[in-house]
């Protein structure tokens, strides 16, 4: 079985879990009345709107759940006890460990592992894109929305603002205080604050991983670029610019802008439209066709103001480019 829908795969954890529903006047509460040790699983909800789970469980027996959502929902929590494994696509195996954390899922295929005997203690919000489409953006249109986050990409990170809600919510549960109103009024806070952090300035958490384009690295594989990799990209690019007759090489580039070779060079070409290493060769041959005709340089001279330690090697390059040799050239020039 494979889960289509967000509702469909908590109702299977839910199952896996052997906890059945018991109706409040609030909220929902899953358990096992069996087996009160396994623990619980609240649920606050406007049905497809957005909910407010807290969870507090322990796993009875290993299980697994293949998902295939097609759906868009944001979701932010803090996981304050447990470590889930999951896959996503042809992803590796990862983990979610205790910490807050913000996604934005879209189109997400994979599957998530439990192991018997883990615990889990934590709380969340999920918000359907539904409501965003007939709450948030026809009375505030200027707010966040969706597109503003990286798809299927979670955040280690909450404003503290928002962990402190969280937590408030979950508190007022315990006590049995949260009521549905009060609960819609803090996830619009929530909604505020978010579109708050996005706006504070260019350089904070959320905005330095904007989704910037996919970026092909393999026959089947892509990778995102992020606006701080769009920004190390640009200034890569202007390194090599300036240093276009002695460029660092793509590991040096890599450590001075800080971004990992792979994405460098990727990241470079989907630009740019050519490799790092065409990019300086076109530089050094726009220089070259300079000095060949506006100076009377030798061609040693020439190769060696470009950084090329034999002569025959730009000679060679140059012939690459253009179709002829340097002094042939200079001929058509004079």
């Amino acid at each position: 079985m494979i889960s289509k829908t967000t509702k469909d795969f908590q109702a299977t954890v839910l199952n896996k879990m052997t906890f059945k529903p018991y109706e409040t006047k609030n909220y929902t509460i899953y358990k096992n009345e069996n087996n009160p040790e396994l623990g619980h699983f609240i649920k606050y909800s406007r049905e497809e709107y957005y909910d407010f789970d807290i969870g507090d469980y322990t796993i009875p027996a290993d299980f697994s759940i293949s998902f295939d959502h097609n759906e868009e929902i944001m979701r932010f929590g803090t996981v304050y006890t447990g470590e889930t494994s999951f896959e996503i696509e042809d992803n590796p195996v990862s983990s979610f460990t205790p910490s807050s954390f913000f996604v934005v899922e879209k189109t997400i295929q994979g599957k998530q592992f439990w192991k018997k005997g883990q615990h889990f203690h934590g709380a969340e919000i999920t918000i359907y894109k539904k409501y965003f489409d007939e709450v948030i953006r026809p009375n505030f249109p200027n707010t966040l929305d969706f597109d503003n986050f990286i798809s299927n990409y979670t955040y280690r990170y909450l404003p503290l603002e928002i962990s402190t809600i969280i937590q408030r919510l979950r508190s007022m549960s315990e006590v049995n205080e949260l009521t549905p109103i009060y609960l819609e009024s803090k996830i619009l806070e929530s909604i505020a604050l978010l579109s708050k952090e996005l706006n504070s300035s260019p350089e904070n958490v959320f905005t330095n991983q904007l989704n910037y384009g996919k970026i092909k690295i393999g026959k089947d594989r892509y990778i995102t670029l992020t606006a701080s990799d769009a920004h190390a990209i640009q200034k890569a690019h202007d390194i090599l610019t300036e240093e276009a007759c002695n460029p660092p090489t793509i590991k040096a580039l890599s450590k001075i802008v800080f971004l990992n070779e792979q994405k460098l060079k990727a990241g470079f070409s989907a630009k740019y439209h050519m490799s790092i290493s065409e990019y300086t060769n076109s530089i050094r041959m726009t220089m070259a066709e300079n000095l060949l005709s506006t100076t009377e340089l030798s061609i040693d001279e020439i190769s060696k103001q470009l950084g090329y330690n034999y002569s025959g090697n730009f000679v060679k390059m140059f012939k690459k480019t253009h179709g002829k040799t340097p002094l042939a050239f200079r001929k058509l020039k004079i």
